[in-house]
């Protein structure tokens, strides 16, 4: 059995990847204990702890390390702040890296962390991570290629342990025209769910900012970017289109009520397997953001299943 640790998990979205492709996870971690409910309502088996990873100091053996570190300081949507501390839990990664001494590894964060104001902390994890005996690879990764019905860029790296003496390659897209698989949309993704879910959407007014821009797909289009704040979630097709009448300003072409996605449709738009379970241990802002901080988990799965055969 191919065995992994994963760090910032989140409730699963890189773990569900991974094990797709016969991975068992044997310890996750993550500072949000409602991550971990949602976690073990769907991979129960693994030793899921809550808590700040730098308080973790033994690790299990593992043959692979994934990690999603926090990308609040990177992210187009967030602050933008290169001194923010938490850009630098890249660290406990490399730490952690050292001191497991797996195979390989994945990490993945958002594509903002190869701006220039960014561009010496990704050079930083780079180093770091080849001086721990690595090869290692990144690349800009767009969700949709890979069977996501979503416009989401993400960062990746990969390495491989350089007694292996392997590189490792991007898989190759998919999905899209010219390629094995159309695109999936909205619709593939979502069409079945209730029209009306109450209960499990964002009831807030639309503000001004939200009105700043489109935030509308047909259903036979991709997503916009699911994002974990609701007031800023992309609208469902059920809704009015929007019209541009000025810079940063749009307006609904009909009157009549529109709703943003609902969490599970969020969900489903990530590539969580539709019957992927969430508690009612938290409310529901708390399940958007699980949700809207997940990496894909097909897209995940792309990524490990390109691993060389070193097991």
């Amino acid at each position: 059995m191919k065995t992994a640790v994963s760090l910032f998990t989140g409730c699963g979205g890189s773990d569900a990847g991974i094990t797709a492709v016969g991975f068992e996870v044997l310890m996750a971690n993550d500072i949000l204990s409602y991550a971990r409910d949602v976690y073990e309502a769907n991979l129960p088996e693994t030793d899921y702890r809550v808590g700040d990873v730098s308080e973790i100091d033994v690790f299990p053996n593992a043959d692979l390390l994934v990690g999603c570190y926090p990308c609040q300081g990177f992210s187009q949507g967030g602050l933008r702040d290169a001194g923010r501390k938490i850009n630098y839990l890249y660290r406990e990664f490399d730490r952690a890296l050292r001191t497991i001494r797996p195979k390989a590894f994945i990490v993945e964060n958002v594509s903002g962390m190869r701006r220039s104001d960014f561009r010496h902390l990704l050079n930083n994890q780079l180093v770091r991570f080849r001086l721990a005996g690595y090869r290692v690879k990144h690349a800009l990764l767009n969700a949709e290629d890979y069977g996501v019905p979503q416009e989401r860029r993400r960062l990746f790296i990969v390495g491989i342990r350089s007694d292996f003496n392997v590189e490792y390659k991007f898989p190759e897209p998919t999905h899209g025209p010219g390629r094995e698989y159309p695109y999936q949309t909205i619709r593939n993704a979502i069409e079945h769910l209730p029209s009306w879910p109450e209960g499990e959407f964002c009831t807030e007014k639309f503000h001004w900012y939200y009105l700043s821009r489109n935030r509308y797909r047909g259903w036979d289009e991709l997503s916009k970017t699911i994002v974990s704040n609701p007031r800023h979630m992309p609208l469902h097709p059920i809704s009015p289109r929007l019209r541009r009448i000025h810079t940063d300003r749009w307006v609904w072409e009909e009157d009549r009520p529109a709703r943003r996605f609902s969490y599970r449709e969020a969900a489903c738009l990530q590539g969580f397997p539709r019957d992927f379970r969430f508690p009612d241990t938290a409310g529901l802002k708390m399940k958007y953001t699980v949700v809207g901080n997940a990496v894909p988990p097909p897209l995940f799965e792309a990524v490990a299943r390109a691993l060389p055969d070193i097991w």
